[in-house]
């Protein structure tokens, strides 16, 4: 529905404008609502990361005259232009708060598509947890693999101590990154607000630009308590590593500015005067779908075992509602064809049925090497169950088909962008490029689940083998201990499987709402074509 008078309009099919699409059943509206139930848990938990350290600290933040890491963001982008913030759920479930004090995102400044890590001072002094370095390491991955400039807005106590011994040794990539960053000839921006202590001082050390706010910047290795107890020495703050100590005498800093406006108006000038160029396609002109995007609330059933038809929602992403598709007959249970996104062209893998089975994944590997050909990105739509099981699948092939559409996607050389729409369990996690094979980017709905198996199967397979080892003992089967087992491991992969919990660990950029999947989708490949266009495919030995 759209608007707020209850009626429901009239929705035209795939390329047919004259054709009246009926209104929604009621099993759409059920879905609808259970859909928008999930949204609302994903605001709140989003609420929770916007929060950072909680209202008493944000008002002491600003009682100090400095801005908040949003605030910053804001600042340092174009006016109007979007910020498409990645692993906001990062450390959901975790000991440490929503959102792992940083805040990182895509975003414009000056007409060029940045990768932005700002620190929230607002947590712990904006101390980095585990949590916190997989979500920035994450960043930089981003930015090295797209060809984006990564302006880094710094104000951080350094590692959190008490977990020291999960950062430190990992750590060392975060600064290994930021030289292959300018290595590759992608600029890296620091600006200092505050605090830049210890393995930070080297975040505007590896920098090839860095600004420093006056009397608010302190860069060194060791604070003056740590120079105090090593030297012997005293020393305060500023002159140990203030700002103007930088600029004048280490000449760390290159920019000296007066006020975090001024830092943020300074970094913009850097920005300007790159004159970055985008080396991948250009974008064709974009026409929005013929079908209301509201239309993808009512399309996930609640229960993943119902299939759901793919095309409804590529009808609904696409440009035009245009989706030529390919081999239909073959393979039904993947939808595979090309479409376009905000103009930029896709290949498209989508699964219609959950399982994959030998055809489809013969097919998939076709379509994959004929994306390579033409050097098309690829975006898989995941709701799958796996490969097919059984002896007659086993015996028609169905490890080797399986392996050839992994194969086609591990040695891949055009980006890939997944979403994971429903379920997403064993190898067809991998086959539709789950976590493990390195899309460029990839996001879940509120609907979707991910497990080497579903709850109830998984839980069946160790009641299976826990009988047939009582049986093995020449004991009785414990039939009420099994029960509660069941019960338990079911409850635990479920918990387990859900989109908060993976997010919170990273294995997604976030969770988003369906209606956003389009602006979303535009937003990265808009980022990738800042990249060129890599090298041609090699693939593996296929099977046959």
């Amino acid at each position: 529905m759209s608007g707020g008078s209850g009626v429901v309009p009239p929705r035209r099919r795939l390329n047919s404008p004259n054709v009246i699409e009926p209104p929604d059943s009621a099993e759409t509206q059920q879905r609808r609502t259970a859909m928008l139930g999930k949204i609302a848990e994903l605001a709140a938990e989003h609420a929770k990361a916007v929060e950072g350290g909680g209202q008493k600290y944000v008002d002491r933040h600003h009682a100090r005259g400095k801005l908040l890491a949003r605030e910053r963001v804001e600042l340092l982008l174009d006016p109007g232009a979007p910020f498409l913030e990645l692993s906001p759920l990062a450390a959901w479930g975790s000991d440490f708060p929503v959102g792992a004090s940083v805040v990182t995102g895509i975003g414009v400044v000056e007409g060029v598509e940045c990768v932005i890590v700002a620190n929230d001072p607002t947590v712990r002094g904006g101390a980095s947890n585990p949590w916190t370095l997989r979500k920035t390491l994450r960043a930089t991955q981003i930015a090295l693999e797209n060809r984006l400039p990564l302006v880094n807005l710094v104000e951080s106590g350094g590692a959190d101590l008490p977990t020291q011994k999960e950062i430190f040794i990992p750590g060392g990539r975060m600064f290994r990154d930021l030289t292959r960053l300018s290595a590759a000839g992608i600029p890296t921006i620091a600006l200092v607000f505050g605090n830049s202590t210890a393995g930070g001082a080297y975040v505007p050390g590896l920098s090839d630009h860095v600004v420093m706010v006056r009397e608010r910047a302190k860069v060194f290795l060791g604070g003056p308590p740590l120079v105090k107890v090593a030297t012997g020495e005293d020393a305060d703050d500023e002159s140990l590593g203030g700002a103007e100590m930088h600029a004048r005498d280490s000449g760390l800093a290159d920019y000296l500015a007066e006020s975090e406006h001024d830092a943020l108006r300074i970094g913009r000038d850097i920005v300007r005067r790159l004159n970055w160029r985008k080396l991948g396609r250009a974008a064709k002109p974009s026409r929005p779908p013929l079908l209301d995007e509201d239309g993808l609330l009512g399309i996930v059933p609640e229960d993943l075992r119902i299939p759901f038809d793919p095309r409804e929602v590529i009808r609904r992403i696409v440009d035009a509602s245009e989706f030529d598709e390919f081999k239909p007959l073959y393979g039904p249970s993947l939808v595979t064809g090309w479409a376009a996104v905000h103009g930029y062209d896709v290949g498209i893998l989508a699964n219609a049925q959950g399982v994959l089975f030998g055809q489809e994944a013969q097919k998939a590997a076709q379509f994959i090497q004929l994306a390579n050909q033409s050097r098309t990105p690829l975006l898989f739509l995941q709701n799958t169950t796996g490969y097919m099981v059984g002896k007659d699948y086993e015996r028609s092939g169905i490890i080797k088909h399986g392996s050839m559409m992994i194969n086609a996607v591990a040695n891949s050389t055009v980006p890939h962008l997944t979403v994971v729409m429903g379920a997403s369990y064993g190898a067809g996690n991998y086959g539709m490029c789950g976590r493990a094979y390195d899309p460029r980017f990839l996001f879940t709905w509120p609907s979707a689940k991910s497990a080497v198996m579903g709850p109830a199967q998984l839980a069946g397979v160790l009641s299976i083998v826990g009988r047939a080892a009582a049986e093995a003992r020449g004991q009785a089967f414990d039939e009420e201990g099994d029960a509660a087992m069941r019960a338990m491991v079911e409850a635990q992969v479920e918990a387990e499987s859900l989109p908060f919990f993976l997010s919170g660990r990273l294995y997604d950029d976030g969770v988003i709402d369906p209606r956003d999947t389009r602006t979303v989708l535009g937003l990265c490949l808009s980022a990738i074509g800042s990249a060129p266009e890599s090298p041609a495919a090699g693939f593996g030995v296929f099977r046959m």
